[in-house]
Protein backbone atom coordinates (compact mmCIF):
# COMPACT_ATOMS: atom_id res chain seq x y z
CA UNK A 1 0.00 0.00 0.00
CA UNK A 2 1.27 3.60 -0.30
CA UNK A 3 2.66 6.15 1.73
CA UNK A 4 0.78 9.10 2.33
CA UNK A 5 2.25 12.43 3.75
CA UNK A 6 -0.28 14.65 6.16
CA UNK A 7 0.68 18.20 6.05
CA UNK A 8 -0.85 19.60 9.06
CA UNK A 9 -0.25 22.77 11.82
CA UNK A 10 -2.09 23.94 14.65
CA UNK A 11 -6.00 24.56 15.14
CA UNK A 12 -6.68 22.17 11.89
CA UNK A 13 -10.49 21.83 10.90
CA UNK A 14 -10.93 18.57 13.20
CA UNK A 15 -12.51 16.28 10.88
CA UNK A 16 -10.28 17.30 7.69
CA UNK A 17 -7.81 15.51 9.47
CA UNK A 18 -9.51 12.54 10.84
CA UNK A 19 -11.69 11.38 8.49
CA UNK A 20 -9.49 11.16 5.88
CA UNK A 21 -6.75 9.89 8.36
CA UNK A 22 -8.99 6.95 9.16
CA UNK A 23 -10.41 6.36 5.85
CA UNK A 24 -6.77 5.71 4.43
CA UNK A 25 -5.46 3.41 7.61
CA UNK A 26 -8.88 1.58 6.95
CA UNK A 27 -7.65 0.59 3.34
CA UNK A 28 -4.11 0.07 4.47
CA UNK A 29 -2.36 2.96 3.61
CA UNK A 30 0.44 4.48 5.83
CA UNK A 31 -0.08 8.39 6.64
CA UNK A 32 2.74 10.04 8.08
CA UNK A 33 1.54 13.25 10.09
CA UNK A 34 4.33 15.47 8.84
CA UNK A 35 4.22 18.99 11.08
CA UNK A 36 6.77 21.77 11.44
CA UNK A 37 8.07 19.75 14.23
CA UNK A 38 8.47 16.33 15.05
CA UNK A 39 6.75 14.83 18.22
CA UNK A 40 5.00 17.81 18.51
CA UNK A 41 1.05 17.64 19.70
CA UNK A 42 -1.56 19.23 16.66
CA UNK A 43 -5.07 20.64 17.98
CA UNK A 44 -8.06 20.71 16.14
CA UNK A 45 -9.48 24.45 16.24
CA UNK A 46 -12.66 22.76 17.80
CA UNK A 47 -10.53 21.29 20.35
CA UNK A 48 -12.05 17.54 19.41
CA UNK A 49 -8.91 16.10 17.86
CA UNK A 50 -5.26 15.69 18.97
CA UNK A 51 -2.52 13.98 16.55
CA UNK A 52 1.12 13.98 16.74
CA UNK A 53 3.21 15.07 13.99
CA UNK A 54 5.18 11.84 12.96
CA UNK A 55 8.32 13.44 10.94
CA UNK A 56 9.13 17.37 10.74
CA UNK A 57 8.88 18.82 7.19
CA UNK A 58 13.02 19.32 7.60
CA UNK A 59 12.47 15.01 7.78
CA UNK A 60 10.85 14.54 4.64
CA UNK A 61 11.36 14.35 0.66
CA UNK A 62 8.56 14.08 -1.38
CA UNK A 63 9.76 11.45 -3.34
CA UNK A 64 9.13 9.14 -0.33
CA UNK A 65 5.44 9.35 -0.71
CA UNK A 66 2.46 8.75 -3.21
CA UNK A 67 0.47 11.39 -2.26
CA UNK A 68 0.24 14.67 -0.34
CA UNK A 69 -3.27 15.27 1.89
CA UNK A 70 -3.16 18.89 2.92
CA UNK A 71 -6.49 19.49 5.34
CA UNK A 72 -8.30 22.87 6.12
CA UNK A 73 -8.96 25.14 8.99
CA UNK A 74 -6.39 27.41 9.95
CA UNK A 75 -3.69 25.25 9.68
CA UNK A 76 -3.01 26.45 5.83
CA UNK A 77 -2.82 29.87 6.98
CA UNK A 78 -0.13 29.09 9.94
CA UNK A 79 1.84 26.66 7.25
CA UNK A 80 2.32 29.25 4.55
CA UNK A 81 4.52 31.62 6.50
CA UNK A 82 7.37 28.39 7.02
CA UNK A 83 9.30 28.38 3.88
CA UNK A 84 10.79 25.27 4.34
CA UNK A 85 6.66 23.91 4.54
CA UNK A 86 5.93 26.04 1.46
CA UNK A 87 9.36 24.71 -0.29
CA UNK A 88 7.84 20.66 0.09
CA UNK A 89 4.54 21.84 -1.39
CA UNK A 90 6.16 23.32 -4.40
CA UNK A 91 8.23 20.27 -4.83
CA UNK A 92 5.29 17.95 -4.54
CA UNK A 93 3.69 19.51 -6.96
CA UNK A 94 6.32 19.29 -8.74
CA UNK A 95 5.98 15.46 -9.03
CA UNK A 96 2.85 15.36 -10.65
CA UNK A 97 1.62 12.66 -7.57
CA UNK A 98 -1.73 13.30 -6.22
CA UNK A 99 -2.26 16.22 -4.01
CA UNK A 100 -5.44 16.42 -1.35
CA UNK A 101 -6.39 19.79 -0.28
CA UNK A 102 -9.83 20.54 1.66
CA UNK A 103 -11.62 23.80 2.77
CA UNK A 104 -8.50 25.89 3.51
CA UNK A 105 -5.55 23.35 2.07
CA UNK A 106 -5.44 25.27 -1.11
CA UNK A 107 -3.80 28.52 0.32
CA UNK A 108 -0.28 26.13 0.41
CA UNK A 109 -0.90 25.89 -3.18
CA UNK A 110 -1.11 29.20 -3.51
CA UNK A 111 2.11 30.07 -1.80
CA UNK A 112 3.72 27.26 -3.72
CA UNK A 113 2.09 28.87 -6.79
CA UNK A 114 0.70 25.78 -7.74
CA UNK A 115 -2.94 26.29 -9.33
CA UNK A 116 -2.42 28.59 -12.60
CA UNK A 117 -4.73 26.89 -14.95
CA UNK A 118 -5.96 24.69 -12.80
CA UNK A 119 -9.85 23.99 -11.76
CA UNK A 120 -10.42 23.14 -7.86
CA UNK A 121 -12.32 24.02 -5.26
CA UNK A 122 -12.15 25.31 -2.17
CA UNK A 123 -14.09 26.84 1.20
CA UNK A 124 -15.93 29.61 -0.42
CA UNK A 125 -14.04 32.30 2.02
CA UNK A 126 -10.61 31.95 -0.25
CA UNK A 127 -12.45 31.75 -3.66
CA UNK A 128 -10.74 34.89 -4.81
CA UNK A 129 -7.27 33.99 -3.52
CA UNK A 130 -7.59 31.30 -5.48
CA UNK A 131 -8.56 32.96 -8.80
CA UNK A 132 -5.88 35.39 -8.21
CA UNK A 133 -3.57 32.69 -8.20
CA UNK A 134 -4.54 31.23 -11.85
CA UNK A 135 -6.89 29.01 -10.51
CA UNK A 136 -10.37 28.06 -12.31
CA UNK A 137 -12.87 27.94 -8.83
CA UNK A 138 -15.36 25.80 -9.14
CA UNK A 139 -18.63 25.09 -6.34
CA UNK A 140 -18.61 21.53 -6.33
CA UNK A 141 -18.23 18.15 -3.71
CA UNK A 142 -14.99 17.05 -5.96
CA UNK A 143 -12.81 18.79 -8.46
CA UNK A 144 -10.22 16.93 -9.86
CA UNK A 145 -7.88 18.49 -12.56
CA UNK A 146 -4.34 16.63 -13.28
CA UNK A 147 -2.84 15.45 -9.63
CA UNK A 148 -5.22 17.72 -7.75
CA UNK A 149 -8.13 16.70 -5.74
CA UNK A 150 -10.23 19.09 -4.05
CA UNK A 151 -13.14 19.88 -1.74
CA UNK A 152 -14.96 22.36 -0.37
CA UNK A 153 -15.76 21.48 3.59
CA UNK A 154 -16.06 19.03 6.15
CA UNK A 155 -19.50 17.78 4.66
CA UNK A 156 -17.65 16.57 1.49
CA UNK A 157 -14.68 14.45 3.13
CA UNK A 158 -16.62 11.26 2.28
CA UNK A 159 -16.94 12.14 -1.25
CA UNK A 160 -12.71 13.80 -1.00
CA UNK A 161 -11.47 10.53 0.50
CA UNK A 162 -13.28 8.59 -1.62
CA UNK A 163 -11.35 10.41 -5.15
CA UNK A 164 -8.18 10.12 -3.25
CA UNK A 165 -8.83 5.93 -2.32
CA UNK A 166 -9.71 5.80 -6.09
CA UNK A 167 -6.41 7.60 -7.13
CA UNK A 168 -3.99 5.77 -4.86
CA UNK A 169 -5.59 2.40 -6.05
CA UNK A 170 -5.33 3.31 -10.01
CA UNK A 171 -1.93 2.69 -10.35
CA UNK A 172 -2.30 -1.04 -8.37
CA UNK A 173 -4.96 -1.67 -10.86
CA UNK A 174 -3.16 -0.79 -14.12
CA UNK A 175 -0.25 -3.23 -12.75
CA UNK A 176 -2.28 -5.92 -12.50
CA UNK A 177 -3.93 -5.27 -16.04
CA UNK A 178 -1.02 -5.37 -17.10
CA UNK A 179 0.35 -8.40 -15.14
CA UNK A 180 -2.71 -10.26 -16.42
CA UNK A 181 -1.95 -9.58 -19.93
CA UNK A 182 1.35 -10.86 -20.41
Amino acid sequence: MAKIAMLVGQEYEDSEVRVPLDRLREAGHEVVIVGVKAGEVLRGKKGEEEVTADRAIDEVQPREFAALVLPGGKSPAHLRLDARVVEFVKSFAATSKPIAAVCHGPQLLVEANALRGKNLTSWPEIREEMEKAGANWVDREVVEDGALITSRKPADLEAFSDALLARLEAPAKMKQEQRAQL
